[in-house]
């Protein structure tokens, strides 16, 4: 099968975009992914939508990739709508890279636009809830909430402001790993404080501001152990990414040096495991998956943009990754080890907690963070050397895990 490379990419700054539209901030990561590949709307043969927030916040519940992209100049070819939660923007490029390898295309696009900051902030929250089976919603809530059962929650550390119940899985979820493996609050603050580090030279991030670990177990509360740093944001924001195979490459006029191998691009489902087999995690079996496509390991990898939308998310998928052994992310990640400058710098871009986390648009905004470092083109933020890297991206829950998780590994 025919190599598959990235030729261009482009996001927008995630952010609170009040005075924008989808259409608006899908045309900007759309121009800018296409003046990057060197190409025209007329090169691109299909394209794969990523938007979870169209039909609840405005209403665009059906066809959301033909209106957008039509708004754009994108019409005729064939458009498929994509929503793995907040994984879909990676799903879609998962899927533009099926249909190049399966010969249907040479030039394929992925794009992820959400805006999801609205006046009725508690209905953007909301959304969060439709990410597993709503059919058994309290049941489900009930168990995942279990997970931390055994650790004891300090008084005043919820807040009194509405979040979202993921917030409160990803609580319990931080309790099991605190009682399990002995992680602290302090490690995971660290990850936090890490990432906002990181943030500061990150022009396309939302946050950019640092602050100390004992500033962020400080901070205002969500629910023990997160505080608000610690926790991904409501943001809006368009990603978008041209893919090709070699022989749609040659028509392209992109600088062959700056693209970027494909190496591995693995999608997975949650399996009804217990939540006391953190051995058959989703993310570790996708990884598992991914590294014997590439014919790579974890030490090949040189950076990676893993899914953080609570700090603790990155404890966890440094483990499933291979980077440490199970438990051993918490204090890997207090040493320094997955720092700008460590051993292997995670979430150089500043992660979901900074960067931002506008859901179709997620994954496809940390494949940029990767390709801008495997170009050498990510100035003060850049990890030096960097040949391989890797993308973890997982969308929904059911059972007690991700309902779908994506794996790329991307080749210099």
């Amino acid at each position: 099968m025919s190599s598959i490379y990235i030729a261009g990419i482009a996001m927008t700054v995630f952010g609170r975009h009040l005075e924008r539209s989808l259409e608006d901030m899908a045309r900007e990561a759309l121009q800018g992914a296409l003046n990057d590949a060197g190409c025209d709307i007329a090169d691109i043969e299909t394209a794969y939508y990523a938007g979870i927030t169209n039909g609840p916040l405005q209403g665009q519940f059906a066809v959301p990739g033909q209106v957008v992209l039509s708004k754009v100049g994108i019409e005729q070819i064939p458009i498929f709508n994509v929503d793995n939660g907040c994984a879909a923007g990676s799903s879609a490029v998962h899927l533009a890279i099926q249909s190049l390898k399966a010969g249907s295309a040479d030039v394929a696009l992925a794009i992820g636009c959400e805006k999801m900051n609205i006046a009725d902030k508690l209905k953007a929250l909301n959304i969060m809830e439709a990410g597993w089976d709503v059919a058994r919603a309290e049941q489900n809530y009930q168990t995942l909430l279990k997970m931390g059962d055994g650790v004891e929650v300090p008084g005043g550390t919820e807040s009194d402001k509405p979040f979202s119940k993921f917030m409160s899985i990803y609580a319990a979820i931080c309790r099991f790993h605190m009682k399990t493996f002995g992680t602290t609050q302090r490690q995971i603050a660290s990850v936090a404080a890490k990432n906002h580090a990181h943030s500061v030279h990150n022009p396309y991030s939302q946050f950019r501001k640092t602050f100390s670990v004992d500033e962020i177990l400080a901070a205002p509360p969500i629910t023990y152990p997160l505080t608000l740093p610690m926790c991904a944001p409501l943001s809006d924001g368009a990603a978008a990414v041209i893919l090709c195979t070699e022989a749609g490459l040659k028509r392209l006029r992109a600088e062959r040096s700056r693209c970027i191998k494909v190496a591995a691009s693995v999608v997975r489902s949650f399996s009804n495991r217990s939540y006391t087999e953190p051995q058959r995690n989703i993310g570790r079996l996708a990884a598992q998956r991914a590294y014997e496509i590439a014919g790579l390991g974890p030490e090949d990898m040189q950076v990676a943009e893993v899914h953080d939308a609570a700090a603790m998310g990155e404890i966890i998928q440094s483990e499933n990754l291979g980077f440490v052994p199970l438990g051993e992310g918490g204090p890997a990640a207090e040493r320094g080890d997955f720092a700008l400058g460590g051993r292997l710098p995670i979430n150089v871009s500043g992660g979901l907690e900074s960067k931002g986390h506008p859901l179709g648009a997620t994954g496809i905004g940390q494949l940029f963070e990767l390709v801008t470092q495997l170009r050498g083109e990510a100035g003060a933020r850049q990890v030096h050397g960097a040949r391989h890297a890797i993308q973890e991206n997982g969308g929904g829950m059911v059972g007690v895990e991700e309902a779908a998780l994506a794996i790329h590994i991307l080749s210099k």
